[in-house]
């Protein structure tokens, strides 16, 4: 098994995940923090598809891959992301979800205000999160996946 299906399993996996969290357990609890897992599950399916997808044009040099990740989201972003159906919204949103992440990391503290959670960042700047937003983040999720699985099964 190459590399690039790996990670498009692994894709799937946090994606499914992401998915029963959503729409099962979340609507059951109803507790807010579970917002947190939920967009890290969306997050390592979008990382992971586009590792696919780096390493898959790799395999047939169609692109050099980097080890600095800025450069290969730019080239994610330059060379590949039209072949895998993307648009220019679609790949703005996967940027804005890979900044939140970094945000997150990085955040003093979060915490849950109502229905939203707010994440707070060291300069007091904050980042909300709410089911509607990461209903919208899982989709794109989910599209990327599909796009990536037809591409690899019709170049097979």
């Amino acid at each position: 098994m190459e590399i690039f299906e790996k990670h498009l399993q692994q894709a799937i996996k946090s994606l499914k995940l992401a998915g029963h969290i959503t729409y099962v357990t979340f609507p059951l609890v109803n507790e807010k923090r579970l917002l947190l897992k939920i967009f890290d599950e969306v997050y390592m399916s979008i990382i992971c598809s586009i590792n696919a997808i780096l390493h898959y044009e790799y395999f047939y040099k169609k692109i050099k891959l980097y080890k600095n990740s800025q450069h290969n989201l730019a080239t994610f972003t330059n060379k590949c992301a039209k072949k895998y159906s993307l648009t220019n919204e679609q790949t703005k949103i996967i940027k804005d979800i890979i900044e939140i992440n970094k945000k997150y990391k990085k955040s003093a503290m979060e915490f849950v205000k109502r229905d939203k959670l707010v994440i707070l960042s060291d300069n007091l700047a904050t980042q909300t999160l709410d089911i509607n937003l990461i209903n919208k983040y899982l989709l794109l999720a989910k599209e990327l996946v599909v796009n990536v699985k037809n591409v690899f099964e019709h170049s097979s």
